[in-house]
């Protein structure tokens, strides 16, 4: 079973890759079973396997007599892990410009709820998140400080109350950890969102909605602005 999940991930990964690159353009058929599993170096079923995941991702379309064809992005679920992960290696550029977004557009509204709904558990998993990050930002190489500052984000998410931004947040995982890279490659980038993190702790253990609203957000706008002046920024494609 394991052989099989090992080899069934690997078709998958082979050919999300490959739309995701632009191999296929959309509404273009995929090429003819036999010859994509020879190229491949599978079988049939392993292939149709691979297929019905990426019909499952909205990344693919199997119709009657038609064959499989490639579905634009804008049917893909990007929120999928599968998803996220090869678009940060396809066009990790564009995908710290969504995250960034996504970002502004909810994280503020999650921390004003925060303060408003957080039980002493919620408020707990913040400042525990927020020592885990301290402690990483001491050692050398800062090593587990861009976990904890995962971590951190998504108590965040879970303290609103609100169970769909929780699930929110671990589903985007893999887009916070690429831009949480990035952004702290910049000098100077961790110490200063410690203080910034503590203010947002601070904020929803006071129950002020309006602070720590502008406490996120401030964190969010440093963000960008490290990842903007980050020597590990990468280049758009073209």
């Amino acid at each position: 079973m394991v052989g099989f999940r090992t080899m069934h991930q690997r078709v998958v990964d082979e050919l999300g890759r490959r739309i995701v690159g632009g191999a296929w353009a959309p509404g273009r058929a995929l090429p003819v079973e036999d010859a994509l599993a020879t190229e491949i170096g599978v079988s049939r079923g392993a292939l149709r396997e691979a297929v019905k995941a990426l019909v499952a991702k909205g990344m693919l379309e199997v119709r009657p007599r038609t064959g499989t064809r490639v579905l634009a992005p804008e049917h893909w679920n990007h929120l999928d892990r599968d998803v996220l992960r090869w678009q940060q290696a396809g066009d990790p550029a564009a995908l710290l410009r969504d995250t960034g977004e996504l970002r502004r557009i909810v994280e503020p509204e999650a921390a004003r709820l925060a303060a408003e709904r957080a039980r002493p558990d919620d408020v707990r998993a913040l400042s525990d998140a927020l020592a885990a990050m301290e402690a990483a930002a001491a050692r050398p190489g800062r090593v587990g400080y861009v976990e904890a500052d995962i971590a951190f984000h998504r108590a965040l998410l879970d303290a609103s109350g609100n169970r769909l931004l929780g699930s929110l947040g671990r589903a985007v995982d893999i887009a916070l950890e690429h831009s949480f890279h990035v952004s702290t490659q910049t000098p100077g980038a961790v110490e200063a969102s410690l203080p910034a993190h503590r203010a947002i702790v601070d904020a929803v253990a006071a129950g002020d909605p309006a602070a720590a609203s502008a406490a996120v957000l401030s964190v969010i706008e440093a963000a960008a602005q490290e990842i903007a002046e980050s020597p590990g920024l990468p280049r758009a494609p073209g």
